[in-house]
């Protein structure tokens, strides 16, 4: 048996496709319109199902009448949901309350007007920013809005009075104070392919195409609520047409598609419509926080003392207690969290969860520290440094001075509301810091060569649109001197060894190591096979061009497939796997970033323009950088989206949720990105640490990056995100 290899990238002068800009393998296939996503899956005698959604925020249900529906020419049957059960209280609008299927949508969509729910309507509460009106809330509704208040461990009465005075002597001593109120509004889950499945059943197995970031886990969902045994249920996702978190489960209306299949004998397709995707497919919680902070005649924070308040929906929640103060993080601090409940969809994980919050209502009252001192931005967090919570302040000193030079800092910055006006317009620049941790998910990869010199793996992964599959590939043709076209790489089946979900950063970690330790494990193996042919020893062979070779003695060599037909008559078969939180050469935790926002305001109409973007990040070793690169660029677009269109509009009266339709849900078009410019940090302090993950950290800095921009052009803070031009004119108003 060949040794076990020490585990290890090669240097950067050594790699020769590692680290270097590759094409995505399914690039073609997408741009043609080849590739296969769940909404694409036609299979014979195919049902096609709709699901109908409840109108109204807050309500019981009173009656249920499917027989009109029943009766719809092409309808084959009707489903109603356990939530949509005579007596069942409904939390928010959308909800599903049955599906229908039938042999064509039109026919799905007729028979879903034709059913007949009745409802007692309860009160509404959804002011999830008004902290005043959900107390009241709590004393008045039937269940509608509510408070519960987070304090940290051991607080007492004694405790909070010595606190108080702890307070009251640092306010006391430091030099400048500042006093501030921030926000950020929920926004919705908007995948451009909204949730859903095509399932069938045969001999008593299910088969689930599945749109999915967790191919490996949704088999066991699936088997869980149809009381069925895992090995009865293969999930298969090839493409996704975004998740960004919001799709790690088969979701109830999966589970009740294939109930249905399995009730008619028929495939049932059922994907979410458009409206459905908005209301019930998930959101990113809001949050707004009230805070005091003193500062040093550096800047230097010296102590905090905040409260803040969100909603995750019926249940409350909002932004974690533990991320605020976010990444600087001064010796002295008091911070509450309420939680407020309200009648609007359940929030999901969405590319960092917390955190976009955490660092728009932290480092937007940073940096009003520099703006009450009249100093330099940069300055003041560059003083903060020494307080970073990650411990990383040198690389944030260092990516700092890079986005600097970049976005011309120097240059451009000027006092708070100093800049020259070019008639109605003014400038600005803004940064922020944030962190991640990144770590590798659990992966298992199975790799077989074959005797002619053909490389596959198999693995139970998915690849996002982020470039997985060509990481895969890249990985391979490295440890074996291949090149990526010569490696066949399999994912995307639930068939195949398990590999974790796509979430938290964790998938580029988890199968770089899997796919790493298979390849050295094998290519060791081929190694002790062809030494003697070589008249060498294997720790003397290396794989290289597309040839195996004596150290130091290219004449001394074989190619690929002469070294594969080693093999006999059988493939090589290697299964290598990485668990989560293993300690490994390959990869590592914790990166950080840093970006810088250039906008324009005009002070007439409240347009708030991004000139320029400039997103420096660290992520430890760079598989492909131009994938690496996409994104940081998607995420800053989304940052964009989010800082000034993207909100979740509710009427008060009725907890309707009034822009849940693309025409309305305001997301950013081409024109109104402006110029994205992405710098990878990876030093050789970065790259020896290993691959970490990329997907979540660019997405978090953006808002409050642009928050800071727009405050250091106008001289006034505008505080709750999407800064719309409404708020924009208030704000200058003074009646923000």
């Amino acid at each position: 048996m060949a040794k076990a290899p020490n585990y290890s990238w090669p240097s950067r002068a050594d790699s020769q496709v590692i680290g270097k800009d590759h094409d995505r393998l399914d690039g073609l296939v997408k741009s043609t319109g080849k590739a296969k996503y769940t909404y694409d899956i036609n299979l014979p005698h195919q049902l096609i199902a709709r699901a109908y959604g409840c109108p109204l925020a807050h309500c019981k249900i009173t009656s249920v009448d499917t027989k009109a529906a029943e009766a719809t020419p092409g309808v084959v049957h009707v489903q109603v949901l356990p939530q949509g059960e005579v007596g069942t209280e409904i939390q928010w609008q959308g909800e599903l309350l049955a599906i229908v299927a039938a042999e064509t949508e039109a026919a799905a969509a007729e028979g879903v007007g034709k059913l007949k729910f009745g409802f007692e309507q309860l009160d509404v509460f959804t002011a999830d920013e008004d902290l005043a009106a959900a107390e009241a809330a709590k004393r008045t509704s039937r269940g509608g809005g509510k408070v519960v208040t987070e304090r940290e461990p051991g607080d007492d009465d004694d405790e909070d009075e010595f606190i108080d005075a702890e307070l009251t002597r640092l306010f006391g001593e430091a030099k400048h104070i500042v006093e501030g109120y921030y926000g950020v509004d929920a926004i919705t889950h908007c995948c451009l392919e909204p949730h859903g499945s095509t399932v069938h059943w045969q001999d008593g197995k299910l088969t689930a195409y599945l749109s999915t970031q967790n191919v490996s886990g949704t088999d066991e969902g699936f088997a869980r609520d149809l009381n069925i045994t895992p090995d009865n249920v293969e999930v298969i996702c090839q493409y996704i047409g975004g998740g960004f978190g919001s799709k790690f489960a088969p979701d109830y209306w999966g589970v009740a598609a294939a109930q249905v299949s399995k009730a008619t004998g028929r495939p049932v397709k059922l994907m979410l419509t458009r409206d459905q995707e908005l209301k019930i497919a998930g959101n990113r919680p809001s949050g707004y926080i009230k805070v005091k902070l003193g500062a040093n005649e550096k800047g230097e924070i010296t102590v905090w003392d905040s409260t803040h308040w969100g909603t995750a929906g019926p249940t409350g929640g909002g932004v974690s207690q533990s991320v605020i103060p976010y990444v600087i993080t001064p010796k002295n601090y008091r911070r509450n969290a309420t939680n407020v409940a309200t009648n609007t969809g359940k929030a999901r994980a969405w590319r960092a969860p917390n955190h976009p919050q955490a660092c728009a209502m932290t480092q937007t009252a940073i940096d009003d520290v520099a703006r009450v001192m009249g100093k330099d931005s940069l300055e003041v967090f560059a003083a903060n440094l020494a307080n970073c919570s990650n411990g990383r302040g040198d690389v944030y000193a260092e990516e700092m001075k890079v986005g600097a030079e970049l976005i011309g800092w120097k240059k451009l910055w000027h006092p708070h509301g100093k800049g020259a006006p070019r008639g109605s317009v003014v400038d600005g620049l803004g940064m922020a810091l944030h962190m991640w941790g990144g770590v590798a998910n659990s992966s298992i990869c199975q790799l077989r060569i074959y005797p002619d010199g053909s490389v596959a793996s198999y693995c139970g992964t998915q690849d996002l649109g982020t470039g997985t599959r060509t990481v895969c590939a890249m990985v391979l043709a490295e440890t074996f001197g291949l090149a990526v076209d010569q490696v066949e790489v399999n994912v995307g089946r639930s068939s195949y060894p398990a590999s974790g979900a796509s979430g938290g950063s964790t998938t580029v970690g988890a199968v770089s190591e899997s796919h790493r330790r298979a390849a050295q494990d094998a290519l060791a193996t081929l190694f002790e096979k062809v030494a003697p042919k070589l008249k060498a020893e294997p720790a003397d062979l290396v794989a290289s061009g597309g040839r195996i070779m004596v150290r130091g003695d290219k004449q001394r060599s074989l190619s690929w497939a002469e070294a594969c037909s080693s093999l006999g008559v059988r493939p090589l078969e290697v299964t290598a796997s990485h668990n989560r939180g293993d300690a490994s050469p390959l990869s590592n935790e914790g990166v950080s970033g840093v970006q810088m926002a250039h906008v324009e305001v005009d002070k007439e109409t409240g347009v708030i323009r991004v000139k320029k973007f400039v997103a420096v990040q660290d992520q430890g070793l760079v598989i492909n950088p131009k994938t690496c690169k996409s994104q940081i660029y998607g995420a800053v677009c989304m940052g964009i989206a989010a800082a000034l269109y993207e909100q979740r509009i509710c009427d008060p009266a009725s907890g309707a949720f009034v822009n849940a339709e693309l025409a309305d849900y305001k997301l950013a078009r081409l024109g109104d990105i402006g110029e994205i410019i992405v710098e990878l940090y990876e030093p050789e302090s970065e790259r020896s640490r290993g691959v970490i993950g990329n997907g979540e950290p660019p997405a978090i800095s953006p808002i409050a990056a642009i928050s800071n921009a727009v405050c250091n052009a106008l001289g006034v803070r505008v505080p709750v995100a999407p800064y719309t031009p409404q708020r924009v004119l208030k704000a200058l108003e003074g009646r923000a």
